[in-house]
């Protein structure tokens, strides 16, 4: 059975991982978890331990531990895979602002991280605008980069079946209320369907941006917030809305990404409204929109029409957004996607 090296102080639990470690599993993979003490002198300690595989795959965020990884595997002649999920460059310049994309910092960090990913044997990543990104930025060739869509787990995201609201249509957004979702692009929405008491919008999770949110709504009889919730009641949440709400942000990010609630609700069987992205496969972008609807993004306007109209028949796109997800992002899909990325640096696949 040949073995993997889970190297690093990740988040087993986090969504991405947990479904690649399951995708891993499946292909008859063994799974060998590393938590370094330093992550910067794991290379020592993995030598010390006697570590052996055939593969190291360095999982989302965790950047820095990448160069002891390649340099532990380099004297193994083992092949290392970093699935970074997002650029550490990226984030720090365009999401959270702290550098401007022509400081000192951010050039200093750019170069830190075009290091780590040129000396990797192949980078994961979730979308096709987001390989163009990483090819581009810091230089890959398209050769040493492949595309796993995010997905979303199964069987715990899967249709429910649960009484409908026969008087009200609910519009569900659920996050981390960062940047990159356009929280007020929701709440500008909501006030111009005021007038329309049946459609009730509901706001979930918690984050750095739901405070200014509530302020905005405040007022507002047709929005209610609520707590996050434990992820695993999250289908029996999906479940109980109409129309689930992707990300609106305009920002470079939020055009290269499909977020995880997206792919959740489509595996939900519920109808998904978001920003427009070249992300998405060319055939959910169509004219007449059924089970996804993509809009303009950082329109109001635009997602309070299609709140509007999708209100009159939100209830029968569900097959067609369940439709959607078994075609393009089942689990099936992604285990061809990662078994062309392990192809592409030798690896066997059962």
């Amino acid at each position: 059975m040949p073995k993997v090296i889970w190297w690093g102080r990740s988040d087993r639990n986090y969504s991405r991982n947990r479904i690649c470690r399951q995708l891993l599993q499946s292909m008859g993979y063994e799974l060998i978890d590393f938590s370094p003490r330093i992550s910067a002198l794991a290379d020592i300690e993995a030598q010390l331990k006697g570590l052996r595989a055939d593969l190291v795959w360095v999982p989302c965020f965790r950047h820095r531990d990448v160069a002891a990884a390649t340099r532990w595997a380099r004297k193994k002649n083992i092949p290392v895979l970093f699935d970074p999920l997002i650029s550490a460059w990226q984030k720090q310049v365009y999401e959270r602002r702290k550098f401007a994309v022509d400081s000192r910092q951010a050039q200093q960090l750019l170069r830190r991280e075009l290091q780590w990913l040129q000396a990797v044997d192949m980078v994961l990543l979730d979308t096709e605008p987001q390989q163009h990104m990483f090819t581009q930025r810091f230089m890959l060739s398209p050769a040493k980069t492949a595309c796993v869509y995010v997905g979303a787990e199964q069987p715990l995201f899967t249709p429910v079946e649960v009484e409908p609201c026969p008087a009200a249509i609910e519009v569900l957004f659920y996050g981390s209320f960062i940047a990159l979702h356009g929280v007020a692009t929701v709440i500008n929405a909501a006030k111009m369907t005021a007038g329309q008491s049946h459609i009730q919008w509901v706001l979930l999770g918690d984050g750095p941006e739901k405070a200014g949110a509530q302020q905005q709504a405040v007022g507002m009889a047709n929005v209610r917030f609520e707590a996050g919730i434990p992820y695993t009641q999250l289908p029996h949440r999906i479940a109980q809305a109409d129309i689930v709400l992707g990300v609106f942000g305009d920002s470079e990010k939020a055009a290269q990404v499909i977020p995880n609630k997206v792919f959740q609700a489509l595996a939900c069987a519920k109808p998904v409204i978001t920003r427009a992205s070249a992300a998405y496969p060319v055939e959910l972008s169509h004219d007449r929109p059924r089970g996804l609807w993509q809009i303009e993004a950082a329109n109001p306007v635009a997602l309070a029409e299609a709140v509007v109209q999708w209100s009159r028949c939100a209830r029968d796109q569900g097959q067609a957004a369940h439709g959607w997800y078994q075609m393009h992002f089942s689990e099936t899909r992604l285990r061809q996607q990662l078994m062309s990325a392990l192809n592409a640096i030798g690896l066997p696949v059962a």
